[in-house]
Parts: structure tokens; C-alpha cells; sequence
């Protein structure tokens, strides 16, 4: 089961029981003592309307301070999801819609990763579902070059690539997920799939534009489960153009593994570095991070024990270890944000953990010292996409569900902590 089957049962569980849930919401939060010593501030309240609904990506900020989402339904069209930026103005923000996505066959759609800002400045992204194929697309925004003439101005939107799972001649991937594309010097685009390929385990692909075109490869197409597959988060390179990601399913416990991917002559290897497991049933869709020293930090979440952990270069191999256990929680499903210092912060969608949370790892005496921020559905629940933070050490992010709008149990914010 993937995090949106999980997420789609989740909801339904919620809306049987919705009163019950909130009762006890209430007890949960008068007995935390952690989450009050920071504010939460909400950004903005999706409707679900031209603004979008259910946002499941992180953000993405730029040099001038504004951030830069997705939501995976909602906009115009068919609700098939849209792009938007966040701008500071005085003490507020201001929120715009940059693209709505309109679904297949010319458009992509359900937006569920968030968006890259590319060495050009523009915006690249990918949507789990549309295109051509309705299999997904790798799409670029930049703001149109002729003059805005109304308060509102859509970005002209340019899709490189529709994938095309499963068929003769054409089995490069399907369905990207959760995780953000990456760049390399070259200027070429990085991501996986979590279905498709050669046996629908989920590829690794790189994009190479050439000629104003884009030419799509598949680095590496996982032929089964046993070394991992089904890969749901993005990529990380080392300094060496090494490739690091997770996957979901697979690997010794079937909670998924940690691989690497080196060029190799005219291709690439894998090598799985660990498998992952920190309890039953976890699922990892969590992407990586990589410190100074080479260390990989990851989440897993969806099962009986969810949590954070670390994978560390050691006498020539790996070696796994759990910093973090967070039970009976939904998530954590993106990847970890890692500051200066070396602390760790995600977020986790909730159950035991009431309507979600924001957590933190701080290095303390060789160990790890654990503190949360906690929701209460009306300023979010359900917080999937990681932590950005700002130079003054404020938290920033989404929630999938919760706050005012009309879509049932909320439609989702975008949220501020300020410490």
C-alpha cells in the first residue's frame, strides 16, 4: 500500500468518525507540553477553488524570499491541481496562482512532488498523472514574456516530457511522485518513478535537453523487489556525481532500501547501501539528505513505526541506525531538512500524533533530543511535504488537510513557526 492509498483510506476513517476525532484532538493537545512554545501562523487557507486544495509537496523559496508550491488538486479546468507562489508583503503574504494544470492528453495532473527552481530561474516540476499517456509529465514554468495586463497572470507553462509506462518500445517510467527533480552542472534533470520501467518497479531517468527539446533515459529500471523498488522521492548527488534515493518497498524487511547509483562508462550501477526498517510495515517515501561528512538522513512512514534514521560510511560499507522513532504515526513521508548545526526537522501526518506535526531533532551528548510543534486542524492537519527554513530559522511548510476551506475535512494550509 502507498502513502496516497494509506492517505485515501485515512480520510475515509475520518469521515465516519469526524466528531470522535476531534474530541479527542482536544484531549491530545491539552496534554502535549512541546508544541506551544513556538506559533504557528498560517499563510494562507486553501478553497479548493482557482487556488488548489490538498497541497502534498513542501515549499520552495527563492533568493528574494518567496516560496513556491504545488497542490495535487484543485485550480481550474478539472481540479487537476495547480503551481503557486507566496510573496511577502509588509507583516503578510500574497498568494498567486502561477499555472492550473488541465490533464491529459496536452497537460500534466495531481501535482503530488513540489517544484525545482532551475539554473535558467524557471520553475520544473512533475505531475504523477497526465499527459500524453496520463502517465505523468516533467514540466517547466517561467513567467510569459509578453506583458501582464490583469492582477492575476498565469506562467506560460512548457511540457518536456510525457512518460509512457508499460508499452512496446516504451517502457521509461510512470507516475512520478513525491520527490523534488534535481540539476546537475550540465543543466540536465534528475527524478524516479514509481512505476514503469522494464518489469513496473519504478525507474531512475535523466532528461537531456537538446535542440529545445528534451531527451528522456532511464539510468536504471529496478528489475524486482529483492535490492528495492517501487522508488516514491527524489535524488541527491555527492560531490563525485554519485546518485543517492530510497524506495518504497523491497530490500531485506520489504520496507524499502537506500541505494546508490555511480556512473559506470556509458551507464550506471546500483548498489543498495541499507535496508530500511524501523518497525512493521513502514514505508518509505522519503527522500535523502547528506551532511558534511558524507552521512544520509531519511524518513519512513505509513505503518505501525514510523521514523527518521541515518545511513553513515563505516570501514568501506554502511551502516543503518534509527535516531528517531515516531509510532502509531501516518508518515513521515518527505525528506528531512538539515540545518547549519547538523539538527534534523520533518513533519508527520498524525493519528498518534494528533492532527500532525513538526519535529526536530537536536544533537545533544552523542544522542538525539526529540521536540515536536503540533496542529489542531484549524491552522492544518496532515502535514506530508518536508520543512523549509529561512535564514532566521523560521519553519515553513503544508498541510495536506485541515483549516477552513470546504473540501470535507479541509482543504490545507501553508503554514509558518516561528521560533
Amino acid at each position: 500500500m502507498n502513502f496516497r492509498e494509506q492517505h485515501a483510506s485515512r480520510n475515509c476513517f475520518f469521515g465516519q468518525w469526524a466528531v470522535m476525532i476531534a474530541a479527542l484532538a482536544l484531549l491530545v493537545m491539552s496534554a502535549v507540553s512541546v508544541a506551544q512554545a513556538q506559533t504557528i501562523t498560517v499563510m494562507h487557507n486553501f478553497t479548493g477553488g482557482a487556488d488548489g486544495a490538498f497541497p502534498y509537496a513542501g515549499l520552495t523559496m527563492d533568493a528574494a524570499g518567496n516560496y513556491y508550491g504545488t497542490a495535487s488538486a484543485g485550480g481550474g479546468y478539472g481540479k487537476q491541481g495547480v503551481v503557486f507562489r507566496l510573496s511577502p508583503a509588509g507583516s503578510g503574504w500574497i498568494f498567486t496562482p502561477l499555472h492550473a494544470f488541465a490533464g491529459e492528453p496536452n497537460d500534466g495532473a495531481v501535482p503530488y512532488g513540489g517544484v525545482t527552481i532551475g539554473p535558467d530561474g524557471s520553475l520544473y516540476g512533475a505531475t504523477f498523472e497526465g499527459g500524453q499517456n496520463d502517465a505523468g509529465t516533467v514540466y517547466r514554468l517561467r513567467p510569459s514574456p509578453s506583458a501582464c495586463k490583469s492582477a492575476v497572470c498565469p506562467w506560460e507553462e512548457t511540457v518536456l516530457y510525457s512518460f509512457c509506462p508499460q508499452r512496446p518500445n516504451c517502457s521509461d517510467g510512470g507516475g512520478p511522485d513525491l520527490g523534488n527533480l534535481i540539476f546537475d552542472q550540465a543543466g540536465n534533470i534528475y527524478g524516479t518513478t514509481g512505476s514503469g520501467g522494464i518489469d513496473n518497479y519504478g525507474v531512475v531517468f535523466k532528461l537531456t535537453p537538446s535542440g529545445g527539446a528534451w531527451t528522456e533515459s532511464v539510468l536504471y529500471s529496478f528489475p524486482s523487489c529483492d535490492n528495492g523498488c517501487y522508488p516514491d522521492a527524489g535524488l541527491i548527488f555527492d560531490s563525485a556525481g554519485n546518485l543517492y534515493g530510497t524506495t518504497g518497498s523491497g530490500g531485506a524487511q520489504n520496507s524499502g532500501v537506500v541505494f546508490e547509483l555511480s556512473p559506470s562508462g556509458s551507464g550506471w550501477t546500483e548498489q543498495t547501501l541499507a535496508s530500511i526498517y524501523l518497525g512493521p510495515y513502514d514505508i518509505t517515501a522519503g527522500g535523502l539528505a547528506m551532511d558534511g561528512q558524507g552521512n544520509l538522513f531519511g524518513t519512513t512512514g505509513g505503518g505501525e513505526q514510523g521514523g527518521v534514521f541515518e545511513v553513515s560510511p563505516s570501514n568501506g560499507g554502511w551502516t543503518f541506525s534509527v535516531l528517531q522513532n515516531l509510532p502509531d504515526n501516518v508518515g513521515p513521508y518527505d525528506t528531512p531538512t538539515l540545518d547549519a548545526a547538523g539538527n534534523v526537522y520533518g513533519t508527520a501526518c498524525g493519528e498518534g500524533q494528533g492532527d500532525g506535526e513538526v519535529f526536530k531533532l537536536t544533537r545533544s551528548n552523542g544522542g538525539w533530543t526529540y521536540t515536536s510543534v503540533q496542529f489542531d486542524y484549524t491552522d492544518g492537519e496532515c502535514p506530508v511535504g518536508g520543512v523549509a527554513l529561512d535564514t532566521a530559522g523560521n519553519m515553513y511548510g503544508t498541510t495536506d488537510l485541515g483549516g477552513p476551506g470546504d473540501c470535507g475535512l479541509g482543504c490545507g494550509v501553508v503554514w509558518e513557526i516561528t521560533p
